[in-house]
């Protein structure tokens, strides 16, 4: 399968050759202020098969000092992918072109979870990040 996708001022673009995996919505406060949302939607992959085909001088990546981050356009601030010690691990899914091919299958981190949302799905939920499988 390959999945591709793009920021919202259409100067960024990617390519994923190979299958999304353990897609999740992440309530935790800081995916919630990088999203200015509710929750962010998340998908991993292999890194090896991910590309940037466009605008790659645009992507800035915020990357605390655990290692974790977001990539994002400089241009139009579109959060795009997580990253982990500068590697691309997971893309965000609202950034994907069509039917990335499956979708989130939980929801983590919701012990903080924003006080004016109420989960009303019936996918698990989890006090913090897990795999799927």
């Amino acid at each position: 399968m390959t999945v591709t996708g793009s920021c919202l001022c259409g100067q960024v673009h990617y390519v994923i050759k190979g299958s999304l995996v353990d897609a999740d919505h992440c309530h935790c406060s800081k995916c919630r202020r990088q999203h200015g949302a509710a929750f962010s939607s998340y998908a991993g992959f292999d890194p090896g098969d991910f590309q940037w085909t466009s605008g790659e001088k645009l992507v800035s990546i915020y990357e605390e000092s655990s290692g974790a981050g977001w990539c994002f356009c400089k241009c139009c601030g579109s959060t795009l992918a997580g990253s982990d010690d500068g590697e691309i691990t997971s893309i965000a899914m609202g950034t994907v072109d069509g039917d990335p091919g499956m979708q989130p299958e939980k929801h983590i981190y919701v012990g903080s979870k924003a006080d004016w949302y109420e989960i009303h799905d019936d996918l698990p939920q989890f006090q913090k990040r897990v795999a799927n499988g």
